[in-house]
């Protein structure tokens, strides 16, 4: 049998993060995934440019039972340390809006900087390795894995959540804490777009790739960012934000035009150009296509 200090299960961000900041302690680390790539949703994230982090990050922004969760954290690893790293690699980045860094070029380039970071520090990556059984022992833990039986000191789960199946998401880490007796909340969907049906669908398909200013809210809580359209629904920052507050039944509003009262602002323009289109008007704050859309199919309706 062979053994190991840490075994950590999945190389996603997370396990990356950790492998090699184990590793730098001193620890013999064995980093596991069942996937063929280590990654993949830092290489799908931020449409392909990775928004490695944001330059506001604090606790407040973040949506837990437990408010206090994530001070300690955030205190010891702040995104500037992040950043620093970044910017210790060459990787080129920029803000695109409220703090948010994205690269410059691809994803890519902060896998490959997490993968250097393990290299160096003499992480053991193993992809296509699953993980059938973990079992608690005296000295820690034994693992029967594709790569035969392992034990190890320290065992930390780091497989991800629920989300997007064809990037090799499963529900293993929440098997794992089930079967070690701790207590499973249940789950629910939270920073992913909207499905929609009916007439918004239709509007959605026609307006895929538009991206608008809005301002979003639900169950008392409301974030002013981009919203985009897509061929299945809604999506962008805004989005994605309100719906981690978001229940299934829970009515969403959508405020096209944040700056102004609508209605008093339409009376307004009619008053001052009588003659004007309404899908002229409309334009002069949406694109072309989505103003001509909006008065055809919802003002007319």
């Amino acid at each position: 049998m062979r053994s190991t200090d840490v075994v950590i299960i999945g190389a996603g961000a997370a396990g990356l993060m950790c492998a090699l900041t184990a590793a730098e302690r001193g620890r013999e680390v064995l980093l596991l995934d069942h996937s063929n790539k280590a990654g993949k949703k830092i290489l799908m994230s931020g449409g392909g440019r990775c928004n490695f982090t944001n330059m506001y990050a604090e606790p407040a922004n973040f949506a837990s039972a437990n408010p206090h969760f994530c001070k300690s954290a955030l205190a010891r690893y702040t995104p500037w340390d992040f950043i620093a790293l970044v910017s210790e690699h060459g990787v080129p980045y920029h803000e695109k809006k409220l703090g948010q860094l994205f690269c410059d070029n691809k994803s890519k380039d902060i896998l490959n900087l997490l993968l250097a970071e393990c290299r160096q520090v003499g992480v053991e990556l193993r992809l296509d390795t699953s993980v059938r059984e973990i079992e608690k022992t005296e000295a820690g833990y034994e693992l029967s894995t594709d790569m035969g039986r392992i034990a190890s000191t320290s065992v930390v789960i780091a497989t991800g959540g629920l989300s997007i199946p064809t990037l090799g998401a499963t529900g293993f880490g929440y098997e794992v804490a089930r079967r070690f007796g701790h207590n499973v909340l249940p789950t629910r969907a939270g920073l992913v777009p909207f499905t929609t049906s009916g007439r918004l669908k239709d509007l959605c398909i026609e307006l895929s790739g538009t991206s608008v200013d809005a301002e979003v809210s639900c169950n008392g809580e409301s974030f002013r960012e981009n919203l985009l359209f897509t061929h299945r629904g809604l999506s962008g920052p805004a989005i994605l934000q309100i719906s981690s507050f978001w229940h299934p039944g829970d009515g969403v509003q959508i405020n096209l035009l944040p700056d102004r009262d609508a209605l008093e602002w339409l009376r307004s323009q009619q008053a001052a150009r009588p003659n004007s289109e309404l899908k002229t008007v409309l334009a002069e704050v949406f694109t072309k296509k989505m103003a001509a859309l909006l008065a055809e199919r919802w003002f007319a309706s």
